[in-house]
């Protein structure tokens, strides 16, 4: 094999180990940058995020409905605690869900959001919302899970949504892929507190 011959297979070999790289990368930035898309766009129902309401109210108001479900690998009663709210473009909501852990352990778990119709996802803005963290329940417990909301007044200045008087929020609750860590650390955390609260003793003669 001559030296041309192989300085030509060295390129060949880098530009697959180059190709497969790149794939790979793909696949593991696609998550976020899906992620991402849909929260900028609001695709697929996917709400937005905010840190205060607007301070602009329309008078035209939208009935929101509320909708809540839990997948079967977690043993949860869940449940919204009102059917629904209307309110004006702007104004401020709120709304409670509640869970019970129905099972015979502490489990963790997670929910999963959208409103449909889709195309509302992207003025339907959570201020407060049980959705952004993981929830603890211990074997019996029940919470009560505040979300605080407002829809967007620039969705009056969309004639794509002239048609929608009516938005339905649903919450899926799924068991969390790291129950078990989370399970742990508590335990370890709460440990550590009952070490520190426990009256230390003194040796006497």
């Amino acid at each position: 094999m001559n030296d041309q011959t192989r300085r030509r297979n060295r390129i060949v070999l880098v530009s697959l180990l180059g190709i497969v790289a790149g794939m790979v990368g793909l696949a593991y930035a696609s998550v976020p940058l899906y992620s991402l898309f849909c929260r900028v766009t609001g695709f697929g129902g996917t709400t937005q995020r905010a840190e205060a309401a607007p301070g602009r109210v329309l008078d035209r108001k939208v009935t929101v409905r509320f909708n809540a479900d839990v997948n079967g690998g977690l043993s949860w009663g869940f449940r919204p605690e009102q059917r629904e709210v209307t309110l004006k473009l702007g104004e401020m909501g709120f709304a409670a869900y509640q869970a019970e852990n129905r099972g015979s352990r502490p489990t963790v778990g997670t929910a999963v959001f959208n409103v449909t119709p889709d195309k509302a996802g992207a003025y339907f803005n959570k201020i407060q919302c049980f959705c952004f963290t993981e929830q603890v329940l211990q074997p019996g417990q029940s919470v009560d899970m505040p979300v605080a909301f407002f829809v967007d007044p620039a969705m009056n200045d969309d004639p794509n949504m002239e048609d929608v008087t009516t938005i339905t929020l649903s919450y899926t609750f799924f068991r969390a892929k790291d129950s078990d860590a989370v399970l742990a650390q508590q335990q370890a955390a709460q440990q550590a507190n009952d070490q520190k609260a426990a009256p230390k003793t003194t040796a006497t003669n």
